[in-house]
């Protein structure tokens, strides 16, 4: 689900967005869409889940024809005329997820997938995604589109020189973009001299009738006995990097690094607690923008004890100019306590013959363009957000609040187990989770009683919903039965969904979010009799998985040299997975969080792997037609105890937070080791005595039976 300080899904088109998608994927900045496209690695790409957007899907195709049409229309009569019109996924904030409001791409195409590039030009409509989307693709898009994907056709970049003519206006709003990938393009249309146009104004929302209205969702204050670090805390080491990076302020448009830094959060894109926001932070002042209909009396007053100030979403346009010119801390009415400090530290590294701090930092891979260009280009530094990896390293605190929500995520997984198990047979006749056999035909189930992996889904929300500091799903429940499960991104939609089916593979990969931490789990569950085939598929997935979850390696490893560990046993055969590994995952924020994670991205070499990052590890196996199988947990990373200490780096493992059971049904025992049978029964064991307390007792004594020791 994306790697990142938060994951683009620009991003997750080249290599992983980096990606979130990570699995999925909000990263740290991760390589932006463009770069993704320029490695032409989709198969390494980490996975991001799909956002809600079923209601796209279907799209009347005359009325699609009409849009286009308008569109064309608005771009003919454009100063200058434009030749092309580009359509991003992403936000004014560069995010995974957007808010319904914000779905411009979906709208436009019909195609729901999260990451995703729409180019229009005069006769022809385009859309590029990576491979996790190529299935959902042809299936979504009309006949008006043609599919672009990634891996096997020109990037689009290549595409427009290629074949748009000389001088060619290509048109975007530039708040949708990154500075990297309009500078990349830049630079590929300079070869034709063709030009990337700022539009005046975002076409599609003209030709967007219905266009949602923007909520008005309150902003809430994060308690410092989850935050485990108070803002002032934050802010004084924020200003020791402006200090050290010679900057005198800072843009931050990334949502999670807003809601991170100020210790709010808010709920204006699903399924992620964040609030639509900007902050420009400077050695002296600290600015928020945000709709003020959003902040209560205390929120005010949590941001102004911390030396913010409150001003209008829309002000952060003209503070930015005012902010290149150095006038915005003149304007300001909240003064931090840490100016004084700060002013004296200037003056003495002026006196001492050090440049005086004059660069503004802004995040080339999350940075909106529209920004950027506001500022002087020599004044800047590009450079990734010292958030991304400050927000990755979780304090005491939210380490153990992500360990006690793992567990109440894991008992409501298991509770939905115990239903599920029963459900299936008394309904279907299934021989259930424990015994392997053919279902026994019963006569047609009454309409009421039917299992989709809607309903399904629905009934794990609610499980979840029932556990203490519940505030949502952290991403769209993936559930998904035979061939749906091969779909790596699929979201099943009520009116088409598949009935669940006790010969069938059933997979689903979820999370919610908690106040004390956000969760993300994947298993793989069969509930008649699996063919030897998918056995020995699941037993090369879980092989993978223990392997990666168990290795110990030194400081300064990346995820990009432990990728391979979960692939092996699938190489073995000649089987691979199309998605990155593992993602970083935020303390109730954004279920996709870097900016490290575990893929072969090459961009992945750049972010070590530290002590106290969290991450996933979920390799997978999926067979187009047939089955999918996933297997996920959300480690800690942490220091090793090891017997040396070469080269005195020290060394890191992993900490399984996630307890939930495997099937051993789907497990060929013959093909473990036994130092894998050793792990898998102790950490079996491990999630009997820790959720006992959190079940009733016919939960636990299936819990018991799931968790039994085996090869013993």
């Amino acid at each position: 689900m994306a790697a990142l300080s938060i994951v683009n899904s620009h991003d997750v088109f080249v290599s992983a967005l980096f990606w979130k998608l990570p699995n999925h994927i909000n990263p740290p900045t991760l390589a932006s869409f463009s770069s993704i496209l320029f490695f032409s690695l989709y198969f390494v790409t980490i996975k991001y889940k799909n956002p809600p957007c079923g209601e796209f899907v279907g799209t009347n195709k005359n009325k699609m024809a009409d849009t286009l049409s308008a569109l064309r229309s608005l771009m003919a009569s454009h100063s200058p005329p434009l030749d092309a019109l580009l359509v991003p996924s992403e936000d004014y904030h560069q995010s995974e997820y957007v808010s319904k409001r914000d779905m411009r791409r979906a709208f436009i195409s019909g195609f729901t997938g999260s990451a995703g590039l729409a180019l229009i030009t005069k006769n022809e409509a385009l859309l590029w995604t990576d491979g996790r989307y190529f299935l959902q693709a042809e299936k979504e898009l009309s006949d008006q589109w043609k599919l672009m994907r990634i891996g096997e056709d020109p990037v689009v970049d290549v595409w427009i020189v290629d074949n748009l003519p000389k001088n060619a206006s290509i048109g975007v709003d530039t708040w949708c973009i990154s500075i990297d990938n309009a500078q990349r393009w830049e630079r590929a249309f300079s070869e034709k001299q063709q030009k990337l146009v700022q539009t005046t104004r975002n076409l599609v929302d003209e030709v967007w009738i219905n266009r949602p209205k923007e909520g008005i969702n309150p902003v809430t204050i994060q308690p410092l006995k989850f935050a485990g670090r108070s803002v002032g805390d934050k802010m004084k080491d924020l200003r020791k990097k402006l200090e050290q990076e010679r900057a005198r302020g800072i843009i931050f448009t990334t949502l999670d690094e807003v809601a991170w830094l100020y210790n709010i959060r808010g709920r204006d894109v699903g399924y992620s607690p964040v609030a639509h926001a900007y902050a420009i932070v400077t050695s002296n002042s600290a600015f928020i923008y945000v709709d003020k209909r959003k902040v209560s009396v205390e929120v005010k007053s949590h941001l102004e004890e911390n030396g913010i100030e409150i001003r209008d979403y829309t002000a952060v346009s003209s503070d930015v100019v005012l902010l290149a010119t150095n006038e915005l801390d003149a304007g300001s009415n909240v003064k931090s306590a840490l100016a004084e400090v700060t002013k004296e530290a200037e003056t003495a590294s002026s006196e001492n013959g050090k440049p005086i701090n004059d660069l503004i930092w802004a995040d080339p891979g999350s940075c909106c363009y529209a920004l950027y260009s506001k500022l002087n280009a020599d004044k800047v530094l590009l450079q990734q957000s010292p958030l991304a990896l400050a927000k990755a390293l979780k304090n005491p605190v939210e380490l153990e609040g992500l360990r006690k929500a793992h567990i109440r995520d894991g008992a409501a997984v298991v509770q939905y187990l115990v239903w599920l198990d029963k459900q299936m047979q008394d309904n279907y006749g299934a021989s259930g989770y424990f015994l392997e056999g053919n279902s026994v035909k019963k006569e047609k189930h009454l309409q009421s009683l039917k299992l989709t992996e809607v309903t399904a889904s629905d009934k794990l929300e609610g499980f979840r919903a029932s556990k203490e500091h519940f505030r949502g799903l952290s991403f769209p429940t993936i559930s998904s039965v035979g061939a749906n499960a091969a779909i790596i991104h699929y979201k099943p939609q009520e009116e088409t969904c598949a009935e669940l089916d006790p010969d069938k593979i059933y997979l689903f990969d979820s999370g919610a979010q908690y106040l004390d931490g956000t969760t993300d789990v994947t298993r793989t569950v069969h509930f008649g009799k699996p063919s030897a085939h998918e056995k020995a598929c699941y037993t090369s997935v879980l092989k993978g998985h223990i392997a990666l979850g168990n290795a110990r390696f030194p400081n300064g490893t990346t995820g990009y040299a432990l990728d391979i560990l979960a692939r092996i046993p699938l190489w073995k055969d000649g089987l691979d997975y199309r998605h990155g590994t593992g993602h970083g995952i935020g303390s109730y924020l954004n279920v996709h969080e870097g900016p490290h994670l575990i893929s072969f991205r090459p961009q992945v070499r750049n972010v070590p792997l530290q002590s106290s990052m969290t991450v996933t590890d979920e390799p997978g196996y999926y067979e187009d037609g047939n089955f999918g199988i996933r297997l996920e947990n959300v480690l800690i990373v942490k220091d090793a105890d090891t017997k040396f200490n070469f080269g005195h780096k020290g060394y890191l493992s992993f900490e399984h937070i996630t307890c939930a059971p495997y099937q051993t049904k789907l497990i060929d025992l013959n093909l473990l080791t036994p130092d894998e049978i050793n792990w898998l029964n102790s950490y079996h064991s491990a999630c009997r005595d820790i959720l006992a307390p959190y079940l009733d007792e016919a939960e636990n004594a299936w819990l018991k039976k799931a968790t039994e020791p085996v090869g013993v």
